[in-house]
């Protein structure tokens, strides 16, 4: 009798096979879920990340493109205090000035500012802006004249070139 009744508290020690069958088919079906809710929120987290540095670099972008902005004021004025010594004959007073302007605009070139040259070219309204048009003997739609330079900032234009384009003259 004492034989049975150790292997009757054995029983109910030790589950059943099928019953362990039936708890490991749960436990890693459970397991599954959480590996698949983890690969989810990893994926999440990285477009986080992601999303975060874009939006960073978008601010600092445009903190400098406003600062850059302004800036190209002051190259605007250097440029037509330069042109208008020159017409003076007084251009080698100009020579420290000059010197300053240049460094401004390496600095500025640094910072991925890049001038629109566009005197002789093509009109682009995507770098132009057209204030005049002159009858001439250039072929239509040419340059002729620029009154403020352009600029670009990276690949994105941040001030358009106001130009003089030629109308082709009709014989």
């Amino acid at each position: 009798m004492e034989h049975k009744k150790k292997k009757h508290k054995l029983k109910k020690e030790f589950p059943e096979p099928d019953d362990l069958k039936k708890q490991l088919y749960e436990t890693e079906k459970t397991a599954e879920r959480y590996l698949i809710q983890l690969q989810y929120l990893q994926a999440d987290f990285e477009n986080y990340k992601k999303s975060a540095a874009r939006e960073k670099e978008n601010f600092v972008r445009f903190a400098n493109e406003k600062l850059i902005l302004k800036l190209l004021n002051i190259l605007d004025e250097f440029e037509s205090a330069f042109s208008a010594l020159e017409k003076a004959g007084e251009s080698e007073d100009s020579a420290g000035f000059k010197i300053i302007y240049k460094n401004l605009l390496k600095i500025l070139e640094g910072e991925g500012l890049k001038p629109l040259n566009s005197y002789g070219k093509k009109f682009d309204h995507n770098y132009h802006e057209a204030l005049m048009r002159e009858d001439s003997g250039e072929e239509e739609g040419t340059i002729l004249e620029e009154f403020q330079r352009g600029y670009m900032l990276g690949d994105k234009v941040i001030r358009h070139a106001r130009v003089k384009v030629a109308r082709e003259v009709s014989g």
